[in-house]
C-alpha cells in the first residue's frame, strides 16, 4: 500500500537499453518523476524520443534496464512475471492506437476477455460488461463486430475493455491517431469525463497538441530524457 501522500507512480533514474546490430540503443536516460493518483497527464516528444518506452514500463509491459519503478508503493522490479500480469489485471487499463479488439468477437465478448482472465463468472462478467459498454454510450451496439461499428465505437469499445476491471489507472498510447478529428474530440470528451468525474489515473502518449491539451500536466521527452514538465493552465473542454 502507498504511504499516504506519495505518487501512485514514481520513477528514478529509469534507464532503458536496447541491443541492436550498431550496438546498445539507450531509449531512457535517467528520468525520475511521480504521477499523483487523479492525475490526466499527457506524454509528448517526437518518434524515438522515448515516449512509448517510458509507457511500456509504466504499463509494466516491459522491464527497465536501470533505475527503479514504484506502482502504489510496490517496487515494481521486484515483481516476477505472474506478479505483473496479475498487478496488470488488477490496477491497469490499456487503451492503443489499432484498437487491438478481436474481429470475431462482439463488442460485449471483446470487453468481457480480461475479467474472463480474472477468473469473474461467465454471467457476472458479461453484465460488467455492458455496463461498461453502456458507460462509454455503445449499450445499443454490445452484439456488433467490430467491423460493424465506426472507428470511433471500436474505440469506445477498447475504452470499455480498459474500464471492465475497474483499473485506478489508464494508459493510452495514441488513442485517437485513427480517428477524425471530431471522433477525436468525442474520444477525448470521454477520457476527460472518466478522469474528471470517476478519478481514473490518466497518462496519455500523444504527439498532438490539441490532444495533449486535454491533459492536465505535459511530459515532453527528447533523446530519452524529459526536457519539459509542465503544469497545463487550462485543459481543452
Amino acid at each position: 500500500m502507498a504511504v499516504p501522500g506519495a505518487p501512485l507512480i514514481e520513477v528514478a533514474n529509469l534507464e532503458k537499453d536496447y541491443s541492436t546490430g550498431a550496438g546498445v540503443f539507450q531509449a531512457l536516460r535517467g528520468v525520475s518523476l511521480g504521477i499523483a493518483e487523479g492525475e490526466f497527464v499527457a506524454i509528448m516528444g517526437a518518434s524515438g524520443s522515448g515516449k512509448s518506452t517510458f509507457m511500456n514500463l509504466l504499463g509494466c509491459l516491459d522491464r527497465p534496464t536501470r533505475g527503479s519503478y514504484h506502482l502504489d508503493g510496490q517496487d515494481v522490479g521486484r515483481l516476477s512475471s505472474d506478479q505483473l500480469a496479475a498487478l496488470r489485471n488488477r490496477e491497469i487499463g490499456f487503451v492503443f492506437q489499432g484498437f487491438n479488439l478481436l474481429p470475431k468477437l462482439t463488442a460485449l465478448d471483446n470487453v468481457a476477455l480480461p475479467l474472463m482472465y480474472a477468473g469473474m463468472g461467465r454471467e457476472a462478467r458479461r453484465r460488467q460488461a455492458q455496463a461498461m459498454l453502456e458507460r462509454v454510450g455503445l449499450g445499443e451496439r454490445s452484439h456488433h463486430t467490430p467491423l460493424q461499428l465506426s472507428g470511433g465505437q471500436q474505440q469506445r469499445v477498447a475504452i470499455a475493455r480498459a474500464l471492465a476491471t475497474r483499473p485506478r489507472i489508464i494508459f493510452a498510447d495514441e488513442p485517437t491517431g485513427n480517428l477524425d478529428s471530431e471522433t477525436s474530440r468525442q474520444v477525448m470528451d470521454l477520457f476527460s469525463r472518466l478522469n474528471r468525474e470517476e478519478g481514473i489515473t490518466l497518462v496519455l502518449v500523444t504527439h498532438e497538441a490539441d490532444i495533449a491539451a486535454y491533459a492536465r500536466r505535459c511530459i515532453r521527452f527528447q533523446d530519452g530524457r524529459v526536457i519539459e514538465d509542465t503544469a497545463v493552465t487550462e485543459a481543452a473542454a
